[in-house]
C-alpha cells in the first residue's frame, strides 16, 4: 500500500526509513502545540482554542503534503509570523485577533491564486543557483540557531548583545546529549536523532529532582524546577475559536498592509523553506528546482487559506522538517506520519512535558551541519556572487527571520550587479522582488 501511494522503492527508501523519519521530524517540532498558542495568547486568543487550531491545521495541511504534494515536508503554524500576528498587529496596531484573523484569510485567499497560477515558478526562475545554495545553507544555520537557543546555550547579553549561558547541570546535560547524538550520527545508526532525542530526555528527568534546576526554560507563570514533568495525560479540545475571524473588518484599507505583509511573509517563508531542504536533500526534479513544487505550494497556500477560519496565525512549510530528511525520508509517508503522530494531541496535549527543549536542540543543531552541504557551490571568489550569497545566508540566522534574510539576499544582489555592470543577470521578476523586498523592510 505504501509502496503504491508514494513510490518509496523508486525514491530509494523503506517504509521503516519513512517513518523514523516523520518521527524525527515530529520530534524536532511538536514544540509549536504548545509555542504557538502561547504567543497566540499573548494577543488575547484563548490558550486552549489556539492550540487545538495549531494541532488541526498541522494535521490537515500534512496530510495535503504527504498525499497530494508527495513531499516529507511537514506544514504548521510558522514560527515569527506569529509574533508578527500577536505582537505587531494586534498588541502594536491595537487590531482585534478576530479581525487579525480575517487578514489571515485574505492573505491566504491571494496566496493561493498566486500558487494556483504558477507566480512561484516565475520568482524560482528569477533567483539565480548562488542564491538558492546561499538560503540552503542559512536556513541551515537558522534550524541551529533555534536549537541552540532552545537549549539555552547561547543567550541575551547586554555586553556582546549574545553570549554563552554559564554552565550548570542542565547545560552539561545538553552537551552531553549532543555528543551522544553526534556520535550516533558519525557510527551512522538508523534513527540516530530520534535515539538522540529519548537519550536527552531520559538523562533530563534528574534535573530539578536530584540536582540542578530547569526553571528558566519555562515561560513566566508555568516555570517548573523539573524538566521532564508528567501534566497528566487527557484534555479536551476547545473549538471556540472556530470561524471567530472578522471577514469583512479585515479588508479596512487600513488593514491593507498587515495582509501585504502576512501574504508576502507566506509565500517566501514557504519558496525559501522548500528551496532550501530540497537542495540539502536533493528532492529536485529534473530541471533542479524543488520536487513538486507546484503541489507543494499549493498545499501551503491551502493550509495559510484555512488558518484563519480555524483560529490560528498562518501555516508554512517547516525547516524542521529536514531532521527527517536528514534521516533518510524521501517521500509523503514522512508527512503523514507527521499529521498522524499531531492529531492525538487534540486531547493528548499534557503528554507534551515529558519531552524538555534541551532534547531535540541536539537534532537541530545537527540538522544545520546536514544542511550546509550546498555551500561548497558557491563561487566565494568570484565577489558579485558571493557577496548576496553571504549576505543571505548570515542575515536568515542573525535576523531570527527567513524572509528577512532572503530579502536582503534580494536587494544585495541586484545593487552588486548593478554596480558591476552586469544587468543581463537580473531577470525581470528579480526588479519586482527587488521591489517587494523594499516595500517589506518598509513595513516591517
Amino acid at each position: 500500500m505504501f509502496e503504491r501511494l508514494f513510490g518509496i522503492r523508486a525514491q530509494g527508501s523503506t517504509p521503516r526509513t519513512e517513518i523514523l523519519a516523520g518521527i524525527a521530524t515530529f520530534l524536532a517540532s511538536m514544540y509549536i502545540i504548545v509555542v504557538n498558542p502561547t504567543v497566540l495568547s499573548d494577543a488575547g486568543v484563548p490558550f486552549s482554542s489556539a492550540l487545538t487550531a495549531t494541532v488541526l491545521v498541522s494535521f490537515f495541511g500534512s496530510v495535503m503534503m504527504g498525499f497530494y504534494a508527495k513531499n516529507p515536508i511537514l506544514v504548521a503554524p510558522g514560527m515569527g509570523i506569529n509574533a508578527l500576528f500577536a505582537y505587531t498587529m494586534v498588541l502594536g496596531a491595537g487590531m482585534e485577533w478576530q479581525t487579525a484573523l480575517g487578514c489571515v484569510f485574505w492573505a491566504g485567499v491571494i496566496f493561493a491564486l498566486l500558487a494556483a497560477f504558477n507566480a512561484r515558478q516565475l520568482v524560482i526562475d528569477a533567483i539565480p543557483a548562488q542564491l538558492r545554495y546561499a538560503i540552503a545553507c542559512g536556513i541551515g544555520l537558522f534550524i541551529t540557531t533555534i536549537g541552540l537557543v532552545n537549549a539555552q546555550f547561547i543567550v541575551p547579553n547586554p555586553v556582546t548583545v549574545v553570549g554563552m549561558s554559564s554552565l550548570d547541570p542542565v547545560l552539561v546535560t545538553f552537551l552531553i546529549g549532543f555528543a551522544v547524538t553526534a556520535w550516533l550520527v558519525v557510527r551512522n545508526v538508523p534513527g540516530a536523532l530520534i535515539l538522540g532525542i529519548v537519550f536527552t530526555t531520559l538523562a533530563s528527568v534528574p534535573i530539578g529532582r536530584l540536582w540542578g534546576d530547569g526553571s528558566r526554560y519555562f515561560p513566566e507563570g508555568m516555570a517548573s524546577s523539573t524538566l521532564v514533568n508528567f501534566n497528566g495525560v487527557f484534555s479536551m479540545p476547545d473549538l471556540s475559536g472556530l470561524m471567530a475571524l472578522d471577514l469583512w473588518g479585515s479588508l479596512s484599507v487600513a488593514y491593507w498592509p498587515f495582509i501585504f505583509v502576512l501574504l508576502f511573509t507566506t509565500f517566501f517563508d514557504a519558496l525559501s523553506t522548500f528551496m532550501g531542504v530540497s537542495e540539502a536533500g536533493n528532492l529536485k526534479d529534473a530541471d533542479g528546482n524543488p520536487r513538486n513544487i507546484r503541489r507543494s505550494m499549493i498545499v501551503d497556500a491551502s493550509a495559510a487559506l484555512i488558518s484563519g477560519p480555524l483560529g490560528t496565525s498562518p501555516a508554512n512549510a517547516y525547516v524542521e522538517s529536514a531532521a527527517g530528511i536528514s534521516q533518510g525520508g524521501r517521500t509523503g509517508l514522512v508527512a503523514v506520519v507527521v499529521a498522524v503522530l499531531f492529531l492525538p494531541f487534540l486531547f493528548l496535549s499534557p503528554l507534551l512535558s515529558l519531552v524538555p527543549a534541551i532534547a531535540t536542540a541536539p537534532a537541530l543543531i545537527l540538522v544545520g551541519v546536514f544542511m550546509m552541504d550546498p555551500i561548497r557551490k558557491i563561487h566565494w571568489h568570484q565577489f558579485d556572487d558571493a557577496i548576496p550569497a553571504f549576505v543571505a545566508m548570515v542575515l536568515i540566522p542573525f535576523t531570527y527571520s527567513i524572509t528577512h534574510g532572503i530579502a536582503f539576499g534580494f536587494l544585495t544582489f541586484v545593487i552588486v550587479k548593478l554596480a558591476v555592470g552586469k544587468t543581463q543577470e537580473i531577470k525581470p521578476t528579480m526588479w519586482v522582488l527587488f521591489a517587494l523586498s523594499l516595500l517589506l523592510l518598509f513595513e516591517g
